[in-house]
């Protein structure tokens, strides 16, 4: 038995769990997996899972044969899961003593598999190693809390709080409307702190009943790890108060968008220092570079960060996201805001991303952009001043069937994501997009039945 397995062996042991959860991340971010005893996981020292489970889209059937045979074992064959001893983590909300442990994925050779999202974020991060480069991020996670409903054609209501009443509009950073859900919060935070979850603030954000929370700054495998297991968690408090927590990127008409904001820096992997600045203070040119990168790849790249029909609704004009890869100091209303902050903390906030996208996928994708940009020095556009919404100059793709159609164009996508991976990836969204496209709408039962 590896040292790996005995020190989970060991953990489990201690903390006298007998219910293990063995989890991977699909490309959409959904946790499968299987539920083990704990002496059983611990005789079989991991799982085994089919392949194919990297292949299922959010609604849970699988991209075409022909496409599925091409990328895939055609006996849909096993992979072997392999436990990550730094990715275990408590399942408070649990009757018995449980744990969810997140696993890597291997073929029988012992290679990676290609497919895998945290496999995708150890890939990009060893590109970074492999220069002497370290990325530090810290994300900003958005959702909204709703009511409960089991009809989908119902639009998504706010909640009632604590006094009875539910919001009726905007309560940006109002501490009153965050507190109407403080019960519930409490245990957010009681079940984080168990999971070792590293969490900074709580926010009301924009949003009717809307929410952010951030999380401090660290390792992206370990805080794409951890924003996994927190979008669980909040789901699981928000039913524990006979509420609901989404994080679709727009689930309420007329509201604001549901961001995953990510803030990223780098620093030499050896002294700490970060190589965004120069010994004097002033921006240096892996800085610019970097942006450099997420302006000129981001766009090709965009369903990585918006994964879904619904996520480029953040996008349409007159809402709060950025619909452009523009970048300016201290500027919310630009894709690429760069915050005042010292020298050594100098940081670029990637705020395209949704809250509905993959955290691995969105880590790797972002980081990457940045990467390929200092490799290839390429020089970013003039930073923006004042307001940059609607700007017409390096605007995105405004559909998913775009986005998808630019990305299987990528060259660099290609490179150094992999052509099995992306063609893995834009198969199972345009699979969704089809699902997607086969149901009416009540926009068009409303204004199409009885007039057309």
């Amino acid at each position: 038995m590896s040292s790996g397995i005995e020190k989970v062996s060991a953990w489990l042991k201690e903390q006298r769990v007998t219910e293990v959860e063995c989890i991977v991340s699909d490309l959409s971010g959904i946790a499968r997996g299987k539920i083990s005893p704990t002496d059983k996981f611990i005789d079989e020292k991991g799982m085994r899972l089919p392949e194919s489970v990297l292949l299922q889209t959010v609604t849970g059937d699988y991209v075409a044969d022909n496409i599925f045979y091409e990328l895939l074992d055609p006996a849909d064959i096993d992979m072997i899961c392999r436990p990550d001893e730094n990715a275990i983590f408590l399942v408070p909300w649990a009757i018995e003593r449980t744990a969810q442990i997140i696993h890597d994925t291997y073929d029988k050779q012992g290679k990676p598999i290609e497919l895998s999202p945290r496999n995708l974020l150890k890939k990009v991060l060893q590109m970074y190693a492999d220069r002497g480069w370290k990325p530090v991020v810290a994300p900003e996670m958005e959702f909204y809390l709703t009511t409960r409903s089991n009809d989908p054609d119902l639009p998504l209501k706010p909640p009632v709080g604590r006094s009875g009443r539910a919001e009726t509009g905007p309560q940006a950073f109002s501490i009153e409307a965050a507190n109407e859900f403080d019960p519930l919060f409490e245990d957010v935070y009681d079940w984080c702190e168990l999971q070792g979850l590293d969490l900074d603030t709580l926010i009301h954000e924009d949003g009717t009943a809307q929410m952010e929370i951030n999380f401090r700054h660290g390792d992206p495998l370990n805080l794409a790890d951890q924003i996994t297991v927190f979008k669980r968690t909040m789901r699981e408090a928000a039913l524990k108060h006979n509420v609901a927590a989404t994080f679709m990127a727009k689930p309420m008409t007329g509201e604001p968008g549901s961001a995953m904001h990510i803030h990223q820096s780098v620093v030499d992997a050896h002294s700490g220092k970060s190589v965004f600045s120069q010994d004097d203070g002033t921006m240096s040119e892996l800085f610019l570079h970097h942006i450099g990168g997420l302006q000129r790849f981001i766009p090709e790249m965009l369903p990585l960060f918006a994964p879904s029909v619904n996520s480029f609704r953040r996008f349409l004009p007159d809402t709060s996201a950025p619909v452009n890869v523009e970048w300016g100091e201290d500027n919310r209303t630009v894709g690429l805001r760069v915050p005042e902050s010292t020298p050594q903390n100098r940081r670029i906030e990637n705020r395209l991303p949704g809250a509905d996208a993959n955290p691995y996928i969105a880590l790797a994708a972002s980081l990457l952009c940045g990467y390929i940009g200092m490799v290839e020095e390429i020089k970013p556009s003039a930073p923006v001043q004042g307001r940059g919404y609607n700007r017409r100059n390096l605007r995105l793709p405004l559909t998913i069937e775009d986005a998808l159609e630019r990305m299987s164009n990528s060259e660099h996508a290609k490179k150094y994501l992999g052509e099995k991976f992306v063609q893995a990836y834009i198969e199972v969204k345009r699979a969704e997009h089809e699902n997607f496209k086969r149901v009416i709408s009540s926009w068009e039962r409303e204004f199409l039945s009885l007039t057309v």
